[in-house]
């Protein structure tokens, strides 16, 4: 009888336990994100016809440009210029009051006359006295003191000379001239205006045509830029944009690479010259400086939103089977909401652009209805 009732209560917990147990790893399987397929949708890598461009904030620079300050103290007397007139080089400018240095030149020029009369002299009785010397009519030192008076004569001209040009100088510093074919700003003085040498700042001329673009580049980029500046340059690689969205028409050459790389922002400037004709660009101006880089022609393209970064590094999520691996990329031009993958990828292959952020290496995914692989490149 006992082993009767033994058999009977075995037979009722038995299958309780049993489904206890695979209730237990029903449940761990529901909460183990391991066992889940994440949902995603994706892409395939496709090919498309690119014109790659690298963008830099420039700013526009006259290749020449001078403050004009004056060289002699004076009054102001005449202004020859109007504010922001084009002005061709030896163009008058400003005029200081002459009259002292007029003055100057003539005393100047009379002391000089005085100085020849006076060495014509001394070397007239030099000749005669040693005519004399010739006949022993004369002493030798009379003959010597003759010779002395001619070289102190030669060097009182020679003075005069250098006070002339000095004077000379004075004159012409009092009339300010155009170094250089160029635009003049607004003057800082006007007629009457007290001046010294050096004080005050009365204006500044710029040349306007050709004018040149700065931008800056870090380190990594000076080789590509010192090939770009040694080789033949196509006429479209590099190009403006101005702040109101316009692209300048005109196409700029490589002028120059700064001598060195600053140590507290390991960067150096590169100078682009333009031509400006219409004066469309004005020294100061900022603009957006495009320059052609290797993504050219046909490259492979792919949704920016399916890229990610960590530590540096940019990689996507490649789907092979049933899971999703992680593929290192090395990222090129972006543009309309796609990018250039220069290396990592190769055409038809499929990658995730939705869920990602769900993914981790080597994770199971539930492939949804594929996207289209990215925008067409509109111009670019």
């Amino acid at each position: 009888m006992k082993s009767k009732y033994t058999w009977l209560l075995s037979a009722i917990i038995g299958p309780t336990v049993l489904a206890s147990c695979g209730g237990d790893n029903a449940a761990q399987q529901q909460m183990n994100p391991a066992a889940m397929a994440v949902p995603v949708s994706t892409a395939k890598v496709s090919e498309q016809r690119v014109t790659g461009k690298d963008t830099y904030p420039g700013s526009v620079t006259a290749l020449q440009e001078v403050e004009l300050r004056p060289q002699v103290s004076g009054y102001i007397t005449n202004i020859y210029v109007q504010d922001g007139q084009r002005v061709t080089k030896g163009q008058k400018l400003y005029e200081i009051d002459q009259r002292k240095y007029q003055a100057g030149l003539q005393q100047a020029q009379a002391n000089l006359q005085s100085a020849r009369a006076n060495l014509a002299r001394v070397q007239k009785d030099l000749e005669r006295y040693e005519r004399l010397a010739e006949k022993d009519a004369i002493a030798k030192q009379q003959v010597d003191y003759a010779r002395t008076e001619v070289q102190t004569a030669k060097s009182q001209v020679a003075a005069a000379q250098a006070q002339v040009q000095t004077a000379s100088t004075d004159v012409g510093y009092s009339t300010i001239t155009a170094p250089f074919s160029g635009t003049i700003g607004i003057s800082q003085v006007r007629v009457g205006a007290q001046v010294s040498p050096g004080q005050p700042l009365l204006n500044t001329i710029s040349s306007t045509d050709p004018i040149a673009v700065d931008f800056v580049i870090n380190e990594q980029e000076i080789s590509r830029f010192s090939r770009l500046q040694q080789g033949e340059q196509p006429d479209s690689l590099f190009t403006i944009r101005l702040n109101n969205g316009e692209t300048y028409p005109h196409t700029g050459k490589l002028l120059a690479i700064d001598r060195a790389i600053g140590r507290q922002t390991g960067t150096t400037t590169v100078r682009v010259q333009f031509p400006n004709s219409d004066r469309v660009l004005i020294p100061g101006m900022t603009v957006s400086v495009d320059v052609l880089n290797q993504d050219i022609g046909q490259q492979l393209v792919i949704p920016y939103k399916a890229v990610s970064e960590q530590l540096g590094e940019f990689y996507v999520y490649l789907v092979q089977g049933d899971s999703a691996v992680q593929q290192n990329v090395q990222l090129g031009t972006k543009f309309n909401g796609n990018i250039v993958i220069r290396e990592g990828l190769k055409e038809g292959q499929q990658i995730v652009v939705e869920g990602i952020q769900r993914l981790r290496q080597g994770a199971k995914v539930q492939v949804g209805a594929p996207q289209q692989g990215s925008q067409p490149a509109a111009g670019r």
